[in-house]
């Protein structure tokens, strides 16, 4: 049995003492810290596993932003090298694991979107059904206050 320690910082369903149960037969203990430069999305879970050990049909998603207003508030569990590779099974294939250095001075492995660009927000699909309605205003000469 391998004994190295690892540090994770959890945002979402493995701070749920049944994912905790289901995934690493045992509750973690952990504590509070920040990351900066994050914000948060969601994401459509598909796999049955992972569906049966949360029961949640969306999981929180960090997407990297840069932006030091941006912050995800969460916990830093310690776990073991097993419960790293069994964390890994749990996620599904859009989150990539990376080392992170946390508000409190801590480095630990977060879960974060493998892709550079976020997934949809609601302000993104506003602006989109906004451009959408300008658009179709100027084809039909509505004056799009009107609608």
């Amino acid at each position: 049995m391998n004994n190295k320690k690892h540090y994770l910082f959890s945002y979402g369903t493995l701070q749920l003492e049944r994912v905790q149960i289901e995934n690493y037969g045992r509750l973690l203990k952990g504590r509070k810290d920040r990351l900066f430069g994050y914000k948060l999305d969601k994401l459509k879970i598909t796999d049955t596993e992972v569906l049966k050990k949360s029961g949640i049909e969306f999981h929180p998603i960090a997407v990297k932003t840069d932006s030091p207003n941006d912050v995800i508030e969460g916990t830093i569990f310690e776990i073991t090298e097993e419960e790293l590779i069994e964390t890994d099974k749990y996620e599904v294939n859009d989150y990539q694991r990376v080392l992170e250095k946390f508000a409190s001075g801590e480095n630990a492995w977060i879960y974060i979107a493998k892709s550079d660009k976020p997934f949809s927000s609601i302000s993104d699909n506003i602006k989109q059904i906004q451009n959408r309605i300008t658009n179709a205003c100027s084809k039909s000469a509505r004056n799009k206050d009107d609608i």
